[in-house]
């Protein structure tokens, strides 16, 4: 039985319209089982400046198979000329809840 991989992958985007429309299309796709939607604010080096914005942290949960996909949505839909996107291995979890989000996602 082959071993599946899963991903926790982080994206900022600038408003809350955005975030839930990038939601929406990975868990209705089937891409992501769940993402999960947080205020936050980034303070960050852009063109020699120091710039603070407040942004939609996204933290969206998958199979290692999808992060292309997930990719290329992220990208597709958004504005920002380099995005955050960010992906972390999960190497331990609750079983059943990684059984979930294999079962969920395509």
């Amino acid at each position: 039985m082959k071993k599946i991989s899963y991903l926790l992958v982080f994206t900022t985007v600038p408003n809350k319209e955005l975030a839930d429309s990038i939601a929406n299309e990975c868990v209705i796709s089937g891409i992501a089982a769940c993402v999960q939607i947080t205020p936050t604010k980034s303070v960050y080096m852009w063109e020699g400046q120091v710039e603070t914005t407040t942004e939609q942290l996204l933290k969206v949960k998958l199979t290692e198979k999808n992060y292309n996909t997930l990719e290329t949505i992220i990208l597709r839909m958004h504005p920002y000329d380099t995005p955050e996107i960010i992906a972390i291995p999960i190497s331990h979890g609750n079983i059943a809840y990684l059984s979930w989000i294999n079962e969920v996602t395509k």
